[in-house]
């Protein structure tokens, strides 16, 4: 039950973290932005995470991770909403910062509290699952969000999102049984960041990212601009991509518990989607019957590898430090979250390929920096991160 509440939870943001570029046509046309304004629109909602994603950590290690969701949720299900009602560029962007900085709560809270109830022989699968969250929501969204902008426009959309975050928010504040706070300690943020091997894990697949964020954030656009591809069959490629990703968060997760590392299947991943989305970058042109499965391949790849990275920053740092531990990692994948809309959006306004390269680059560079690690730190111990959870 509390696998499936913080999942449900996590899945309810995530259709408007992940999903939201299935807008992106809606969003340009509504808006009138020009491609780089969409950059920073589908960018909003990452930068508003960035900040505040260590404070809800170090608040999940110090109250109830259930009470702590849902407050977020609340709040980030009201800026959707009001940005509904917005009609400038500047407006929309400020409403989905704050959606971003408030439902940020979700991402280190949910995941502490499962991880609580699971040792680390099973961690692995249970993170997998909680994980398949983020494509859940981002299939749910781009299946549901152009079907709702062609009926009621960009303002049903953002209402629909933040509905679905309310939801999550009461799903959590009923079902989430979290673990005990463990005392102030938890919450001394400097014991996480003087682990170096936690900014080597952090920044390493924080630069995982540059792939799954160009291929995820920007198909919907490419394909409808660039290749005349219509938006409901580009947003459904999209949903396929998320759909299959489901699958490949569970295998990756239960490999690594097979294995008894995190790392040896993060640089696997790392190396093939490094390659796969070159191979994007270099099939922009050819037939959409291969193009198509081109982009379906990258962007089941750039999302398979989230929940060994999570596993791995909580394993860094033992117990009683677990929420400022994810907190911390999700922050440096808050900064790339942030920063690549706008970067790659910029370098497409020249050359699509281009950005598909810069795209490529991020993960071979990500699993050079994992290789810095050495697999002692990453085995798995005998028990969970953190201590148990209390019934």
């Amino acid at each position: 039950m509390i696998l499936a509440a913080g999942t449900l939870a996590q899945a309810s943001f995530s259709m408007t973290s992940v999903a939201l570029p299935a807008l992106g046509p809606a969003l340009r046309s509504h808006y009138h932005l020009s491609l780089r304004e969409v950059g920073v629109v589908l960018a909003a909602v990452g930068m508003g995470m960035l900040v505040t994603l260590l404070p809800w950590g170090l608040l999940a290690d110090k109250l109830d991770e259930r009470w702590v969701i849902a407050m977020g949720l609340v709040g980030s299900g009201g800026a959707l909403t009001g940005a509904g009602f917005t009609h400038s560029f500047e407006a929309v962007t400020l409403m989905l910062v704050l959606a971003g900085a408030l439902g940020a709560s979700v991402n280190a809270a949910s995941g502490r509290a499962v991880m609580a109830w699971f040792p680390a022989g099973e961690l692995g699968l249970a993170l997998g699952i909680r994980q398949t969250a983020i494509p859940i929501g981002g299939a749910l969204g781009a299946a549901l969000l152009p079907v709702l902008a062609a009926h009621g426009g960009t303002r049903l959309a953002f209402f629909v999102l933040g509905a679905s975050t309310v939801v999550g928010a009461l799903l959590a504040a009923v079902f989430i049984r979290g673990s005990a706070p463990y005392g102030e300690a938890e919450t001394i943020v400097g014991k996480p960041l003087r682990e170096p091997r936690l900014w080597i894990l952090s920044s390493g697949t924080a630069l995982f990212l540059t792939a799954q964020i160009g291929i995820t954030g920007f198909v919907v656009l490419f394909l409808h601009e660039h290749r005349h591809v219509s938006t409901h069959a580009a947003a459904g490629l999209l949903a396929l991509i998320n759909v299959l990703a489901i699958g490949a968060r569970i295998l990756s997760g239960r490999i690594s518990d097979r294995v008894g590392d995190r790392l040896l299947p993060l640089r696997v991943i790392g190396v093939a989607c490094g390659v796969a989305t070159a191979v994007v970058a270099a099939a922009l042109d050819a037939p959409l019957w291969l193009l198509a499965p081109a982009f379906v391949v990258a962007g089941t790849l750039s999302m398979s590898w989230n929940a060994l990275g999570y596993a791995a920053a909580a394993e860094a740092v033992g117990s009683g430090k677990t929420g400022a531990a994810l907190g911390f990692q999700q922050t440096i994948l808050g900064v790339v979250v942030a920063a690549a809309p706008p970067a790659i959006a910029a370098v497409a306004s020249s050359s699509w390929r281009a950005a598909y390269v810069l795209a490529a680059i991020g993960p071979l560079v990500g699993t050079a920096l994992l290789l810095l690690l050495s697999p002692r730190g990453a085995r798995l111990r005998g028990r969970s991160a953190i201590p148990p959870a209390i019934p």
